[in-house]
């Protein structure tokens, strides 16, 4: 009788935690994009946030702002965000990371990743995993990757094909120290600035050139700013990580920690899938309205692999030799 009492006192126990547990939940779980629903990128979030949606039969509902708007447009501010709370969720750039862990900067060296393979071999092998910790370490729980795409070069002057013509230069960068190293070493002038401020930039001609996906320059139209010539030098490549603040992570139940992290990853997965599949037809777009396609030879490439030799040097202390070590083994042994 006292071990049946017992068993019935726990059990409502259990469901009183329960439901003490699910009324601390928000009503609304801010998820902050950098780009929206038309770019694969905004895609990513939307796909998150329906399979959270449905799977959790309502029960928690997640709300997107894109264009960094949770942020004042200021994308480099959106790990700090998260991390102290102001930010609840979001799919976001290692790149726009990086100035908080600086692990992250791994994805920025240049010609690092020469193909998806690449790419793949690093996310899913143990230099993700070690990114992950990174990143989990500095207050924010990463829970699966996704992708921005390889980072493509256009400009308003010339057709580029080697290091040289790159040589003063304009060219607009994300707010990364490693970004401007690159361009510094190839003779281009780096400026650095948001996404938002980024396309009236290049249509007054404050500078002459900037680097995104395929799928950026496409939706974004950056044809019609005069960005006239495209080089596919894939000089790297930008995943993108679906993560939750620390301090909103642990206010969710074991359950749904597991419903949240197995819905980012099949998110992940589906809009990796989805845009490496249409990058033929966008580059097709792009060519059929008039712009100048530079693909580079092995030759060409090399020259700016070995013109950018410098920004390891410096930059593989910072991220972490193990690391930097860690991911170029990936690399080379991709295809075994």
């Amino acid at each position: 009788m006292l071990k049946s009492c017992s068993l019935v006192a726990v059990a409502a126990a259990a469901l009183l935690l329960g439901s003490v547990a699910n009324a601390q939940y928000k009503d609304e779980y801010t998820v902050s994009t950098v780009l929206p629903s038309a770019f694969p990128w905004g895609q990513a979030a939307d796909k998150w946030v329906e399979l959270v949606n449905e799977r959790s039969e309502g029960r928690i509902n997640m709300k997107i702002y894109s264009n960094s708007q949770l942020v004042s447009g200021d994308q480099t501010k959106e790990f700090s965000a998260m991390r102290s709370g102001l930010i609840d969720m979001a799919v976001g750039s290692t790149i726009n990371w990086s100035p908080q862990v600086p692990e992250l900067n791994l994805f920025s060296l240049p010609f690092l990743m020469p193909d998806n393979a690449a790419i793949d071999a690093i996310t899913q092998g143990e230099a993700g995993k070690a990114v992950f910790k990174a990143i989990e370490k500095r207050g924010v729980t990463p829970l699966a990757w996704g992708e921005n795409g390889f980072r493509e070069l256009s400009n308003s002057k010339l057709a580029i094909s080697e290091p040289s013509d790159l040589e003063g230069l304009k060219i607009r960068v994300v707010g990364s120290p490693l970004f401007q190293d690159t361009f510094t070493a190839l003779g281009a002038n780096p400026t650095q600035m948001s996404w938002a401020d980024a396309k009236p930039a290049l249509t007054t001609g404050a500078v002459d050139g900037q680097e995104n996906p395929l799928s950026v320059f496409d939706v974004a139209r950056i044809d019609q700013v005069g960005q006239e010539h495209l080089t596919l030098w894939h000089y790297m490549a930008d995943p993108l990580v679906f993560a939750v603040s620390n301090r909103v992570w642990a206010q969710f139940n074991a359950e749904d920690q597991a419903l949240l992290k197995q819905a980012a990853v099949d998110a992940g997965k589906w809009e990796i899938e989805k845009s490496r599949a249409e990058l033929a037809e966008t580059l097709q777009a792009i060519k059929d309205r008039g712009v100048t396609v530079t693909e580079l030879t092995q030759e060409q490439h090399d020259a700016f692999v070995n013109a950018t030799r410098s920004v390891y040097k410096k930059w593989t202390p910072r991220i972490g030799d193990d690391l930097v070590k860690q991911a170029q083994a990936a690399v080379a042994n991709r295809n075994q």
